[in-house]
């Protein structure tokens, strides 16, 4: 077997290890972040736990940390309170970004991850399965339940030869993504392999595994080998490390051969991960910002890199350099060995330990001005500004264009120095921002603050809908055009029915009110509905507002599920039928109910013009049981 293949071998609570049929394994970590994760406890709470059945779970702080009002500050007050009472570790607000510290401190090869974050795969790095999820698969998974997923395809991304000077991880991730696009992944593992890898340490396989979310897929994963020991070793983890490595004769379902002595410096041009060209094909684009971090090239290596740089330059006059570390570990370490005074001596303007502008929290860019980012996601908007002009690039492509002020290819400007870092052999550990459960949790009281709402839940699944298209959308419509993020959203997280008015926000400012004043409805969408982040307050906040259905050409896979957890049915349909119905058409299913739970279609008809239709639900027996009771809390309620 491959590696993939061993983990949910190892893992397999039922079904079939064939792609396309449903599975269930079991999971040994879960992590959150306080963005997800307020919603994800409220949902372990309802289901009358007393401890998490996990080995390990980990809630972490790290997207809203700007406390503008007492929201983000009362829901880390809750996120400490529910650790501590039922088994989890906290990591504190300034500890860093979930995905760096899981990977430092906790990750173990051999082992299974569901976080609600999408981009926890980034952990794959160390051969643990990681997977991103919504916050009540992570709820389920607390209270000791399998994660079900469908089968996936077993992708061999194959790398070849040694990385050029001025060539790094990101811009072999950015090169998948170029061939691949960002649904190339749905449906799969992306499981990398082939002399290329020998060469990558752990933290710039990080760099790749974290941004197979924006592939779409299930998870990315390298082998366990001696990078994997080497990095454990210096986090004084040596005793977590074991083999894992595929097997002589394993097959794969696919292979991407990827020569890595062939790649040049890449750039994801706006507004997709997947709009890639060469560095110097954008050469003297003028750049107002540069900022350097997010979880994805924010560890201690990647700053060394940038300070190397940085060091005797100083930022552009016109431009504004952000860098927000990924975790304190790398903060301390590149204090101690001067590599901050580079960055600070350059100019650059140095950001809390936090998630920050990755998610519209802060640093918006000035209206009609290049943002050049390392970051994983450049969808529109997402910055905080409209109509924004975010480039992803590597911190070497980065570092060298703040000096410039222009996108620069760096390969000129190495002067010698490698495209990577060496890790060192020892890091600074010191773990005194992540809290420990209590000992005593009888004695823990959970504390709310007044923005905590309670859980909204629908009811059972409608034996006959007629009910309006109050939304059509086009492709890969993102889960931040519909729930978006940002300083003035996000405080909202916990309560749902103030979340629900942003809802498409950025789509059709509209779109709150007419959804209510119709009484609920359907959205219609097109090629891979639901992209990019895990958060279920995509599904959770219209589901308030009262949609029942999603009909679309396809579905990202967190999101579907999703949909499914939240009780609002996801159907299929061609293009030809998403061509003929038009936004505020009225649709009726006059026997929804019946036939999903009989059939694998549903059949409905636009009443103006007396067309009947056939959408595909590709539902499993237990997903429809789940849509048939209104969602998965009422599944659990029943028993």
């Amino acid at each position: 077997m491959n590696v993939a293949q061993k983990l949910i071998s190892s893992h397999l609570v039922s079904g079939n290890m064939k792609p396309g049929e449903e599975v269930a394994v079991s999971i040994d970590q879960t992590l959150t972040q306080d963005a997800t994760g307020t919603m994800a406890y409220l949902e372990f709470e309802a289901m009358g736990i007393s401890k998490v059945k996990t080995k390990l779970s980990v809630s972490y702080v790290d997207h809203n940390t700007l406390q503008t009002g007492f929201e983000n500050a009362d829901d880390h007050r809750f996120l400490q309170t529910i650790a501590a009472k039922y088994g989890l570790y906290f990591s504190k607000p300034g500890n860093g970004i979930c995905h760096q510290v899981h990977l430092e401190r906790f990750a173990k090869p051999g082992q299974t991850l569901l976080g609600s974050d999408s981009h926890t795969p980034n952990a794959g790095a160390v051969g643990i399965l990681a997977i991103g999820a919504g916050g009540l698969n992570v709820a389920l998974a607390m209270a000791g339940e399998p994660f079900w997923l469908v089968m996936p395809k077993v992708v061999h991304i194959k790398l070849t030869g040694e990385l050029k000077a001025g060539v790094t991880a990101k811009d072999i991730i950015l090169e998948v993504l170029r061939r691949l696009t960002v649904k190339g992944g749905v449906g799969k593992i992306m499981e990398y392999g082939g002399d290329g890898i020998n060469n990558l340490t752990v933290t710039e396989r990080a760099t790749i595994t974290n941004m197979g979310a924006e592939l779409g897929a299930t998870s990315s994963i390298f082998p366990s080998d001696e990078q994997t020991r080497a990095f454990l070793k210096a986090q004084k983890r040596e005793a977590d490390w074991i083999e894992l490595k595929s097997d002589a004769d394993s097959e794969y379902d696919e292979e991407v051969v990827i020569e890595l002595d062939k790649l040049e410096p890449l750039i994801a041009l706006p507004s997709s991960p997947d709009s890639v060209k060469q560095v110097r094909e954008m050469e003297g684009t003028p750049v107002r910002q540069v900022c350097i971090g997010s979880c994805v090239n924010s560890s201690y290596a990647d700053l060394v890199l940038a300070a190397q740089i940085l060091k005797n330059h100083k930022v552009h006059p016109d431009v504004s350099l952000a860098i927000s570390p990924g975790s304190r570990q790398a903060l301390q370490m590149i204090t101690e060995n001067g590599a901050l005074s580079n960055i600070v001596s350059a100019g650059a303007r140095v950001l809390e330990c936090a998630c920050g502008p990755c998610i519209g929290m802060g640093q918006a860019p000035a209206t009609g001005t290049v943002s050049l980012r390392t970051f994983n996601r450049n969808f529109p908007g997402r910055s905080g500004t409209t109509n924004d002009q975010v480039y992803l690039c590597s911190p070497l492509t980065a570092a060298v264009s703040a000096i410039t002020g222009k996108i620069t290819d760096p390969k000129g400007w190495l002067k010698g120095l490698e495209a990577s870092v060496q890790l060192p052999e020892k890091f600074i550990v010191d773990d005194s921002m992540i809290i420990p459960p209590s000992d005593e949790p009888d004695k823990v009281v959970v504390q709310r603050g007044p923005n905590i709402k309670p859980l909204p839940v629908r009811g059972t699944l409608e034996e006959i809908l007629r009910a309006k298209v109050i939304l059509k959308v086009g492709d890969n419509i993102t889960t931040d055009d519909i729930m978006p993020a940002g300083a003035k959203i996000l405080p909202l997280r916990s309560n749902i029915p103030a979340i629900s008015e942003f809802v498409f926000s950025k789509v059709d400012a509209t779109f709150p009110s007419r959804a209510k004043a119709s009484g609920g409805g359907i959205v219609l969408g097109g090629i891979n509905y639901g992209q990019g982040s895990s958060r279920e307050h995509a599904a959770l906040a219209p589901m308030y507002l009262g949609i029942k259905i999603v009909l679309a050409k396809s579905f990202a896979r967190i999101h579907k599920d999703n949909l499914i957890n939240f009780g609002i049915l996801p159907l299929t349909i061609p293009t030809d039928v998403y061509d003929l119905i038009a936004q505020g058409a009225e649709l009726e299913f006059p026997s929804l109910a019946k036939d999903v739970r009989e059939t694998s279609g549903v059949v409905f008809m636009d009443i103006k013009t007396g067309k009947t239709y056939k959408a595909e639900h590709g539902l499993t027996e237990r997903q429809r049981e789940i849509i048939l009771a209104g969602g998965m809390l009422n599944c659990v309620k029943k028993g």
